[in-house]
């Protein structure tokens, strides 16, 4: 197989916490930054960082950078915050997903990259809990 016929991948790394969505493209070998963008950089009200139309809308930033620079396939890895927070990711994963298949990237894979505690520090909220 030649260099030429060989199919560009490209890593989308989307961190989705509860308050903001950051979609971060890396070359495989993650240690090369292409494209990344975030929630807060496409809207203009701060309320408005974790909703999913701001989530798609950095993903189509991030998208159409790979796509300039001929990259056609990805491999996701989405990450909540993790550790003693939230292990669940926030309102834009799924809408960042599915904007890099709109705008026509091929995903090989998705990978649930948030980290889990092996008995870290303790959770916040005190020894009877939150109390709401």
């Amino acid at each position: 197989m030649t260099k030429e016929n060989v199919p560009k991948v490209a890593v989308v790394h989307i961190l989705s916490s509860k308050n903001n969505t950051i979609v971060h493209a890396t070359d495989i070998t993650g240690a090369e930054t292409i494209a990344i963008s975030s929630g807060g950089q496409v809207v203009d009200a701060d309320r408005k960082k974790r909703t999913p139309y701001a989530a798609m809308k950095a993903t189509e930033k991030v998208a159409q950078r790979l796509k300039e620079l001929g990259f056609r396939y990805v491999i996701v890895k989405v990450r909540a915050p993790g550790g003693n927070k939230s292990r669940t990711p926030g309102p834009g994963a799924q809408a960042a997903i599915k904007e890099l298949v709109r705008q026509g990237l091929k995903i090989v894979r998705i990978h649930d990259v948030t980290p889990i505690p092996h008995d870290g520090t303790r959770r916040r909220g005190g020894r009877r809990g939150r109390r709401v």
